[in-house]
């Protein structure tokens, strides 16, 4: 290694937050975790607690050419490349305390999965992982859900323990909450409504998960969430006034009664999703500190901070559902994912939300995509002649029944001179109208459609864009000849 190389490695540090269960190796400590905003705890030498961290590389600060610090670096990051029993391991897609996470192709079956290999040493170190693991592995591999990721097998090789599991091609669900921020009040309850639902599958197979957070939740690129890692919760390291041995899981998401020691049940998950939702509606934490002591003294005693004086559009119904969901007593909460889920469905009213449904609407499409600010989504659609024309999607400012989604498209400025052409062009128009907008205190034609919020589907979504698109694009066409929009 040269200078620059050890110049670089003999700076990196490692500081571990408790309420995250996790240890970040970075090259500068930043003043709070990048997860939870608690002040971190500079802890370069973390061994004692190596067993229970999730090792996390912040993009952007890794220090180039860095020495690896993780006990498991020499011993597993060389089967990238190589085959294991009937799988090749082609990328690593994670790293954890435990193991890793591989990109695989499975050559009998001439598919990819995700390969989940402990590490040697850490399963010789915590047999009871181990055993865990095992027993676990083949309990998640009789549940088949749509919101659950699959677990198609269980195994060990040279050696290597493994799980062989689908592989989820998108993002998980603190991926988004780290890129959007909190999320709109009906994509959030969505959102939890099919975790609910993946959660009721597992319940009702008498499986918890143990471990429910955004982490340990998958996104399709159509944007359905997946629970991954059932019943593979890591261990807690506490301080000595509490009973470490009897401590497992992420403590931010843990139930209060995980603090006192009580075995987990349904409702712990059921808990768990409520600090989910919460996250998802808010973009922070219900409760966050930075030693396991406060953290306990806060899920345990202190009130449930407000939803909606954090986001004041969230409705009502879902604070309350929040507030359920979260209660510190399980008999007050829904007793299990089943249960949770109905509480979720009543809430959400069975409306969709956008998103999902824009996922579901240009699943197949080619030349169009979309990002989102707030409540508004903009797509970008590439026309034929090398064209292409803005759209938005947003929900109106209506009462909640009456609520309507606008889907429209700017056309051109509203010049006196256009008004003629554009009245009869109007008049030939099927489905939406061409109507004047301001805009930044500039008038504008501007295609819109409508649609109830209530009973909108994907499809009439695909064709209303499709149509303004088009129709927008040929009216600034005709009457200016340019293309801006």
């Amino acid at each position: 290694m040269n200078a620059k190389s050890d110049s670089h490695s003999s700076l990196v540090q490692t500081f571990y937050c408790a309420g995250c269960n996790e240890r970040f190796r970075v090259l500068f400590v930043p003043r709070v975790c990048p997860r939870c905003d608690v002040k971190v705890d500079r802890r370069a030498d973390a061994e004692l607690v190596a067993d229970a961290l999730l090792y996390k590389h912040l993009s952007g600060i890794q220090a180039p050419g860095a020495k690896p610090v993780d006990p498991i670096d020499d011993e597993l990051d060389s089967l990238i490349g190589r085959n294991l029993h009937v799988y090749r391991c082609e990328t690593l897609l994670g790293r954890g305390g435990m193991g890793c996470v591989y990109l695989a192709y499975h050559h009998d079956l001439h598919r990819k999965c995700a390969l989940k290999i402990l590490s040697p040493q850490s399963a010789a170190d915590d047999v009871d992982y181990t055993k865990r693991f095992q027993l676990e592995g083949r309990s998640a591999a009789a549940l088949v859900h749509p919101n659950i990721v699959t677990t198609h097998a269980i195994g060990k090789a040279e050696g290597y323990h493994f799980l062989e599991m689908e592989f989820v091609a998108g993002r998980s669900l603190q991926q988004l909450i780290q890129d959007e921020g909190r999320l709109t009040p009906v994509r959030a309850t969505a959102l939890a409504t099919q975790i609910a639902e993946g959660l009721s599958a597992a319940h009702t197979e008498r499986i918890i998960h143990r471990d429910l957070k955004p982490d340990n939740v998958l996104l399709t690129h159509q944007g359905i969430p997946k629970i991954a890692d059932f019943g593979l919760a890591k261990r807690v390291h506490t301080d000595d006034t509490l009973p470490a041995d009897y401590l497992i899981g992420t403590p931010n998401f843990m139930a209060p009664e995980l603090f006192r020691g009580e075995p987990a049940t349904p409702a712990c998950d059921v808990y768990a999703l409520g600090v989910t939702y919460f996250l998802l509606l808010t973009g922070r934490l219900p409760f966050a500190d930075r030693s396991i002591t406060m953290l306990k003294r806060s899920v345990n005693h202190d009130p449930l901070p407000s939803v909606r004086d954090l986001a004041p559009d969230v409705s009502l119904e879902m604070a309350e559902c929040v507030s359920l969901l979260t209660a510190k007593t399980p008999g007050n909460r829904p007793r299990d994912g089943i249960e949770a889920a109905q509480l979720l469905h009543a809430v959400s009213g069975q409306v969709r939300d956008i998103e999902s449904m824009l996922n579901e609407a240009f699943r197949d499409a080619t030349g169009i995509s979309w990002s989102r600010d707030g409540n508004q989504y903009q797509l970008l659609m590439l026309l034929p002649d090398n064209r292409h024309q803005t759209l938005f999607v947003e929900p109106s400012d209506h009462a909640a029944a009456e609520k309507l989604i606008l889907i429209y498209s700017v056309c051109c400025r509203a010049e006196p001179q256009y008004y003629e052409e554009a009245l009869r062009l109007n008049s030939e128009i099927a489905h939406g109208a061409l109507s004047i907008r301001e805009i930044e205190g500039k008038s504008y034609f501007v295609m819109i459609d409508t649609y109830p919020r209530s009973s909108v589907d994907p499809e009439e979504i695909r064709r209303s864009v499709l149509e303004v698109a088009y129709r927008a694009d040929a009216v600034e066409k005709l009457l200016t000849g340019l293309d801006h929009h």
